[in-house]
């Protein structure tokens, strides 16, 4: 007898799936594209010669973004995100350069602003981490390129050294160590002008992106709070 094959039914090949969640699918949505902005703006920062305090100051603020609307967990996945996209357009050495400090930075920040923990604490952290991260990267930097880039912030410190010296006519000759601890002071000190920065733009910022950070101290309340005519 002829023998008719049964109609193969599609059910066998299919492979059942829990369907996203609105919430998840926004979540997926927002760490893709908070993400790929950071990624922009690290290439930006990166290869185009103006606009480099610009970008170095928008860096951290998507992805500390993300973790302040989506939590902890989105925001490491932005990180690794972010860096694994960076490895494929930039290589594998100047692609984690990112995470030094500014993936880092983002990690703190969000996670403290989504606490809702005292700018002091947050500025702290975030001061920390950045002069760490700045040597760091002129650590890695210095080896790719085969020459010491801290030689760039120790005559900094040498020229501030000379100038206060002179200004106050003091009977002082300075050596290499004192030099060296002004070349630090001179790396905190941005850093402590860029977090603090940072916390600025994302109170001015963020609650207009339904998302939301503690109140600034009383203290800097006549510098933050300000409302233009």
């Amino acid at each position: 007898m002829r023998k008719f094959k049964q109609p193969i039914s599609k059910d066998k090949y299919y492979i059942s799936r829990t369907p996203l969640s609105r919430r998840q699918a926004i979540r997926l949505v927002e760490t893709s594209y908070l993400t790929a902005a950071s990624a922009l703006i690290w290439i930006a920062l990166y290869y185009f010669p103006v606009g480099g305090a610009f970008f170095r100051l928008a860096l951290p603020l998507p992805l500390a973004l993300l973790q302040v609307r989506r939590g902890r967990s989105a925001g490491v996945e932005g990180v690794c995100l972010l860096v694994m996209l960076l490895i494929a357009l930039m290589g594998p050495i100047r692609g984690p350069l990112v995470l030094f400090p500014y993936g880092l930075l983002s990690l703190w920040l969000g996670w403290g602003w989504s606490k809702g923990i005292n700018w002091w604490l947050s500025w702290a952290g975030g001061v920390l981490i950045g002069t760490l991260g700045f040597l760091v990267r002129v650590f890695l930097l210095s080896f790719l390129v085969g020459e010491n880039l801290w030689v760039v912030i120790t005559r900094a410190g040498a020229l501030l050294l000379e100038r206060v010296v002179d200004i106050f006519n003091l009977a002082f000759v300075p050596d290499l160590f004192y030099v060296q601890i002004v070349a630090l002071c001179l790396v905190v000190f941005q850093e402590l002008i860029f977090v603090l920065t940072l916390h600025a733009v994302a109170f001015w910022v963020f609650p207009k992106l339904k998302a939301s950070i503690p109140m600034p101290p009383s203290i800097l309340k006549s510098l933050i709070l300000w409302d233009p005519v």
